[in-house]
């Protein structure tokens, strides 16, 4: 089995930052020997224990540069995935946001959040911000300002400014640090970061995502004292075919084995499986008001795990906050821009070179510069929005996004699988019989894992020749088609059942003239290549409110919409647009049973029924397009 500490980086990225070094070493054995000593020759490591306002110490590991005639900001990232390698005299190979903010010398800080690995305390996953908190009361928030109250006053040669970053989940704790910040805080990257667990990672739209049932493990499990190693283990499939191993266990029940009640973690998602007080608390984005620091959102449009938090981080301090506050999002999957990788692909499509050492030291390195060691006036030189057009693969700048000069468009979902700006007057119905024991793929890779990336770009001929996915396309285009902003499916729908989930994926349908390039897996072709360019699901029963599911009634024509999270992207000039419609995509997402039950958790065997589904021809896609 992998090592359990292996897992959690392929899990996060949140500790990685550069090319895996087996691969540096053979690349270029004496460039790799030279960057491995980098930080010992030149930062000198500190351990130590901050005492938190309740007199809980969190283990916190200070990296300060050997060259003490200057002063320097501090860079900070708070972290559940463990400040490893723990001991003075153990060194990271790669420290911070990216290698020149690294190599020009900075003072590194790195925590273990409270309960977490060698820290003390109990975690709560998600933990949910206190207002106006008063004596020994204690959220995410005091811990960063106590940390920081600390550095700014005990370490050497810093210049009494800090910035914080991170990806994913420690993006989540960055996005922390503004709420009651600190003076000192003057800079914060949240990257990729968690904006509320009912919509990333681990349900979207109520639907429950089956693909990180193991990551469980690492959020579930509790500890009662510091420790440096691992406490945690993951389950064991037997099988390198995941989606067969979840066809064998379902219903959901049949996977109880493999977690007990210990796991805190899965209990809270087998109790809470509508949008109740629990997840309410735990959201962080709507506490984002009157930000003082100043703030760079960055994602990757191709993220399977946090799109929802990234767009609506950036959304929401813009629209209630008067601070510096840019965005960024490139052709990246989870965490992309912060590796070194020259070639950037997602699954089988190549977007460009060098693009993420583009962004570390064009756009995170001089935002970082600029307030932690610059005049910090707001005049970066840098954009309100940086954006990848993942179409014609190439960067564009706004001042606003989504931009102003946006119109929507709205695309009818036509019989004899027509996707037109027209609908026809008369009320037709596509058909299709949607059967839960017998799952639509998300891919057609075989494998088991973690987070899927490649799929995001995946060629989807694979589904669009299923009986159970509904397909409609243009004709071929005759100038291009910018989509800038989110999409919004306003689907009409009937099932025979009395549950189901809808799942609407947006494709661009390249050429048949469409050439090969080496990044493309040995089996497929680029010719007329089906690339995924936006999907999302909603589970029908929270189509009104993710507070109070309903049932669907039998054969009646039923109003579902389902908001797709935002895009750039050209349909270029000989392409097709192309929209799917299904019920299951697993297991990426767990199949709903199409009868409605109260909790998914506890659904039966005899629950799982096909039903017949349609969608009305007064179904509509609306685009936002850029003129």
């Amino acid at each position: 089995m992998i090592k359990n500490f292996t897992l959690v980086l392929l899990l996060c990225l949140a500790l990685v930052n550069c090319k895996d070094e087996k691969h540096q070493a053979l690349e270029n054995p004496e460039t790799a020997k030279v960057e491995d000593t980098f930080v010992k020759d030149n930062y000198t490591k500190q351990e130590v224990m901050i005492e938190m306002r309740d007199g809980i110490k969190l283990h916190t590991t200070i990296y300060s540069p050997k060259d003490t005639s200057k002063t320097y900001p501090m860079l900070m990232m708070r972290t559940p995935y463990s400040c490893k390698p723990y001991g003075e005299e153990e060194y990271r190979s790669k420290i911070g946001p990216n290698k020149y903010l690294m190599e020009e010398g900075n003072i590194m800080v790195y925590q273990d959040v409270r309960g977490r690995w060698n820290s003390e305390g109990v975690y709560d996953n998600m933990r949910a911000y206190i207002p106006n908190k008063t004596g020994k009361q204690v959220d995410e928030a005091s811990d960063t300002y106590d940390t920081i109250e600390w550095l700014v006053n005990n370490v050497e040669n810093n210049n009494g400014k800090v910035g914080t970053y991170g990806i994913s989940y420690p993006g989540f704790y960055t996005t922390y640090s503004l709420l009651d910040a600190h003076p000192a805080l003057k800079a914060a990257s949240p990257q990729a970061c968690i904006g509320d667990f009912f919509f990333d990672d681990f349900i979207h739209n109520g639907a429950y995502l089956l693909s990180y049932w193991r990551a469980t493990s690492v959020f579930g499990y509790m500890k009662d004292t510091p420790t440096t190693e691992s406490w945690y283990n993951f389950p064991d499939l037997g099988t390198e075919d995941q989606h067969q191993f979840f066809l064998d266990h379902m219903p959901l029940s049949k996977l109880n084995k493999f977690y007990d009640s210990t796991n805190v973690f899965m209990e809270q998602l087998k109790t809470h499986v509508t949008y109740d007080d629990f997840w309410k608390s735990r959201g962080i984005i709507q506490h984002l008001k009157d930000i003082k620091p100043a703030t760079m959102v960055v994602g990757g449009f191709f993220d399977a795990e946090d799109l929802y938090g990234p767009f609506n981080t950036y959304k929401n301090i813009e629209n209630n906050s008067d601070n510096y506050n840019t965005v960024v999002f490139g052709p990246w999957s989870h965490g992309d821009w912060a590796r070194n990788s020259e070639r950037q692909v997602v699954g089988n499509i190549h977007f460009g070179d060098s693009i993420s050492d583009y962004f570390q030291k064009e756009i995170e390195t001089k935002f970082f510069n600029h307030f932690l060691k610059g005049e910090a006036d707001g005049k970066t030189g840098l954009p309100e929005a940086h954006m990848f057009n993942t179409g014609t693969k190439s960067w564009q700048s706004f001042e606003s996004w989504p931009p102003e000069n946006t119109a929507k468009e709205s695309y009818f979902l036509q019989p004899y699988e027509r996707l037109t700006q027209r609908a026809t007057r008369n009320i037709e119905t596509s058909d299709f019989i949607s059967d839960p024991k017998k799952p639509v793929p998300y891919t057609e890779d075989i494998k088991v894992g973690f987070t899927p990336r490649k799929f995001m770009t995946d060629d989807q001929r694979f589904a669009s020749r299923r009986p159970d996915v509904l397909t409609f396309e243009t004709e071929v285009l005759e100038n291009d088609i910018t989509l800038a902003g989110d999409i919004l499916a306003k689907l009409n729908v009937s099932t025979t059942g009395t549950a189901a989930d809808w799942i609407v994926k947006v494709i661009d349908v390249y050429p048949a003239d469409t050439e090969n390039t080496d990044d493309v897996q040995d089996h497929l072709k680029l010719s007329n290549y089906h690339m995924m360019v936006r999907s999302e699901v909603l589970r029908g029963r929270f189509r009104n409110s993710m507070e109070t599911p309903e049932p669907f009634v039998p054969n009646k024509k039923t109003a579902v919409n389902i908001k797709l999270q935002d895009v750039f992207h050209t349909f270029k000039k000989g392409h097709k647009i192309q929209v799917q419609v299904q019920s299951t995509f697993f297991p990426y997402i767990d199949a709903n049973p199409q009868t409605y039950v109260d909790n998914i958790f506890e659904a039966k065997e005899s629950d799982f029924k096909a039903q017949t589904h349609k969608v009305f021809n007064d179904s509509s896609i609306e685009f936002s397009v850029l003129r």
